[in-house]
C-alpha cells in the first residue's frame, strides 16, 4: 500500500500502465507555471544534446579517439553519482521532522531492492555510450542527431507494448514525418566507393544504426517504467542506483579492454583533453536531466526535444569544421519540424483525450486510481520545482 502525499488516501501499489495513464491526464491539466518549466527543461536538453557530438568531434585527432571511450563514460558516471550524492544530502536536509531520513541505511536498502530493475538501462546506457562515439567515425555530428531520431519511432512501439501507452493516428502520422525527414537528410550523405574495414561504409553504418537505435530506445523506456513504478522513491536516490550501476558496468568494460589490450589501457585518464573534460560534463548534465523527463514528463517528449537539437548541431558544425548545410538538410529540418507540431498539436490530442474519455467510464475504479496518481503527480512537480530550477543554474 502507498498513500498520497497529497489526501492521504491509501491505494494498492499500481502498475506502469496506471502511472503511465494517470500522466495522460496531467499532462493535458497542466499549469503555466509547469508549461514555463517543461520549456526550461526542453530547451536546456537541446543545448546539451546539440553540443554532445560536436565535443565528441573536436575530441578526434586525426579522425581517431586517442583516449578510450570507455573511460570517459566511467567518469561521466562517476560525476553523476557524486551529483545525486550531493543532491539527496542537501534534500535530506530540507525533510520536515517525521518524515522517513533519506540517508539511513534502512530507507537505503528498501530503496535498492525495489529499484533493483534500474540495472537493465544501465547496462543498456553503458553499450549505448560506446556506441555514440563508434558512431562518429563514420557520420558527421548533425547526421548523428539526425539518425538519433529514428529512436522516437521504436520509443513510441516499445511504450504502447511495455507501459501501454496509446497514441491517436494522427501522432502516428507524425511519426511516420519523421522518418520521412530524417531519410531526406540522409540522401546522398556518403561519397561513392568509401570504405572502412574492408566493407562499404554504408553496410558498416546501418549495422551501427540498428543498435545505435535499438539499444537506447530500450533503455529510455526501461528507466521510465523503473522510475515512474516507484513513484515514491526521491529520484535523487534512484538516480544513484542507476549512475551506480552504469559506473560498475563501465568499470567492468575497462577491466575487459585491459585484459584484451594490455594494462596500459587501465589508464583511464589516458589520452584526456579539455575538450574530453568538457564532453564529460555535458554527458553528465544531459543524464541528469533525462532522468527528470522520464520521472515527471515522458520519453517521447524527451526524444521530441531532442529533434529541436538537430539545427543546433548543424549550425554549430558548419562554422566550427566547414560542414556543409545542403538543402537534404534543410528540407529534412522542416519536415521534422512540420512532425513535431502534429504530434503535439491539439487535433492530435483530442481524439486521444476522447479515447480516454471512454475508457474512464467503463471503468470506474481505474478512475479512482488514476485520479489519486494525477494529484500525488502534481504534488510531485510541485516539489520538484526547486530541484530542477537549480539543476538547471548548474
Amino acid at each position: 500500500m502507498i498513500e498520497c502525499s497529497v489526501c492521504h488516501s491509501k491505494l494498492v501499489s499500481p502498475s506502469a500502465k496506471a502511472v503511465s495513464r494517470a500522466y495522460d491526464r496531467h499532462r493535458s491539466k497542466v499549469s503555466s507555471k509547469q508549461r514555463v518549466l517543461n520549456f526550461l527543461l526542453v530547451g536546456g536538453d537541446c543545448v546539451l544534446v546539440g553540443l554532445q557530438p560536436v565535443l565528441v568531434y573536436m575530441s578526434k585527432v586525426d579522425g581517431r579517439f586517442k583516449f578510450s571511450p570507455i573511460s570517459v563514460n566511467f567518469l561521466t558516471e562517476v560525476a553523476k553519482v557524486l551529483f545525486a550524492i550531493l543532491m539527496l544530502i542537501i534534500q535530506a536536509r530540507q525533510q520536515k521532522v517525521g518524515e522517513k531520513p533519506l540517508l539511513s541505511i534502512s530507507t537505503f536498502i528498501q530503496a535498492a531492492r525495489s529499484n533493483k530493475l534500474l540495472a537493465v538501462p544501465a547496462l543498456l546506457y553503458a553499450i549505448n555510450n560506446y556506441l555514440k562515439f563508434i558512431m562518429q567515425l563514420y557520420f558527421n555530428p548533425a547526421t548523428v542527431k539526425m539518425l538519433s531520431n529514428l529512436k522516437v519511432l521504436v520509443i513510441a512501439v516499445l511504450l504502447k507494448f511495455i507501459m501501454r501507452r496509446r497514441f491517436s493516428i494522427i501522432q502516428w502520422e507524425a511519426l511516420a514525418l519523421l522518418l520521412i525527414g530524417i531519410t531526406i537528410n540522409q540522401l546522398k550523405s556518403f561519397p561513392e566507393g568509401t570504405t572502412a574495414l574492408g566493407l562499404p561504409v554504408t553496410t558498416v553504418a546501418y549495422v551501427y544504426t540498428l543498435i545505435f537505435v535499438t539499444v537506447p530506445s530500450m533503455a529510455s523506456v526501461f528507466n521510465e517504467y523503473a522510475l515512474k513504478s516507484q513513484y515514491d522513491t526521491s529520484i535523487y536516490l534512484q538516480n544513484l542506483f542507476l549512475y551506480g550501476y552504469g559506473a560498475l558496468f563501465n568499470f567492468l568494460g575497462i577491466i575487459g579492454s585491459a585484459i584484451f589490450k594490455g594494462p596500459s589501457s587501465f589508464n583511464i585518464l589516458e589520452g584526456h583533453s579539455k575538450a574530453t573534460m568538457l564532453l564529460i560534463c555535458n554527458n553528465a548534465a544531459q543524464g541528469i536531466l533525462s532522468s527528470f523527463f522520464f520521472k515527471y514528463a515522458d520519453t517521447i517528449l524527451k526524444k521530441y526535444s531532442s529533434t529541436v537539437a538537430t539545427i543546433f548541431t548543424g549550425i554549430a558544425s558548419a562554422i566550427l569544421f566547414g560542414h556543409t548545410l545542403t538543402i537534404n538538410f534543410m528540407l529534412g529540418i522542416s519536415v521534422v519540424f512540420i512532425s513535431m507540431h502534429q504530434f503535439f498539436s491539439p487535433l492530435a490530442k483530442a481524439k486521444d483525450d476522447q479515447q480516454n474519455g471512454v475508457l474512464e467510464r467503463v471503468d470506474v475504479q481505474d478512475n479512482h486510481r488514476y485520479s489519486l496518481f494525477n494529484i500525488k503527480i502534481i504534488a510531485y512537480l510541485k516539489h520538484s520545482n526547486l530541484s530542477l530550477v537549480f539543476l538547471l543554474i548548474v
